[in-house]
């Protein structure tokens, strides 16, 4: 339908994961896409693979925690296209180590915050700028995560950064809403990427599936047509929402699972 027609899109973090799975997508939709990541060679497989699909894309070094090169990254951006119309703040490291309060050290706490705060927190700020010079402004979209609801027993710096971004982004929202900046969140629940499928023990996706109320895990592209909708016209009346897309994860009391397999009702 070529809902992204002429736009140009920045997905930060698509040179695997979820962010292929959102800048694919975008690209089928008619924007051009500007992958980046830290790994040149995947980013430009994933260009490849848009490119092969009909799409345009073109990839750019970034890494998230080196605030120069998201600096580059808009500039050249830019400079190639003449306008930025939608940012993807997607780049994350949720590989780095995290734990319990008792567990993390203050170095650990601000490496994680490091890439999952104040990065996204840069980059908006630093998009800003160019999104007013056009005439119908733009939208940011942060990928959030579904950490950020609830208490967990480990990843506490990781869920306070992803509960971070969910404030930030109402601020933007209020902040430059009048000048037709629209920005939104995304919070994926369990999604299963051709990176992840094999760390992701059976038993821990059996939990997950017993309280995900469809039939299935989430896949990159459940994230890339969410993405898709915000970024379009269709959404000119959304901002400053996290919509959290799980599958009905966090639709429900937590012992869901147990009392359905007692078969007993929950109160």
């Amino acid at each position: 339908m070529k809902r992204l027609e002429n736009k140009v899109v920045i997905v930060t973090g698509s040179t695997s994961g979820i962010g292929v799975g959102i800048a694919r997508l975008c690209a089928l939709e008619g924007a051009k896409v500007v992958v980046c990541g830290r790994r040149e060679e995947k980013g430009n497989a994933v260009v490849e693979t848009i490119k092969n699909e009909g799409g345009e894309a073109w990839f750019h070094q970034f890494d998230i925690t080196k605030l120069e090169t998201i600096d580059s990254l808009l500039k050249d951006t830019f400079d190639k296209y003449g306008h930025i119309d939608v940012l993807v703040n997607n780049a994350a490291n949720v590989a780095l180590k995290d734990g319990s309060v008792s567990e993390l050290t203050v170095e650990m706490w601000d490496a994680i915050f490091e890439c999952d705060l104040r990065g996204t927190f840069y980059a908006i700020k630093s998009v800003i700028p160019y999104m007013e010079k056009n005439e119908n402004g733009g939208s940011i979209i942060n990928i959030g995560s579904m950490a950020s609801i609830n208490g967990d027993i480990s990843s506490t710096a990781y869920a306070c950064a992803k509960a971070g971004v969910d404030m930030l982004t109402k601020s933007v929202a209020l902040q430059y809403g009048k000048k037709k900046i629209r920005c939104n969140c995304v919070r994926p629940g369990l999604i299963v990427t051709p990176e992840n499928d094999s760390r992701v023990l059976p038993f821990i996706k059996n939990i997950f599936l017993d309280n995900i109320m469809v039939d299935r895990y989430g896949c990159p592209e459940d994230i890339g047509y969410m993405c898709v909708y915000l970024a379009s016209n269709e959404s000119a009346y959304v901002t400053g929402q996290v919509m959290t897309v799980d599958g009905g994860l966090n639709s429900h009391v937590p012992t869901v699972a147990q009392f359905r397999n007692l078969n007993k009702k929950t109160w």
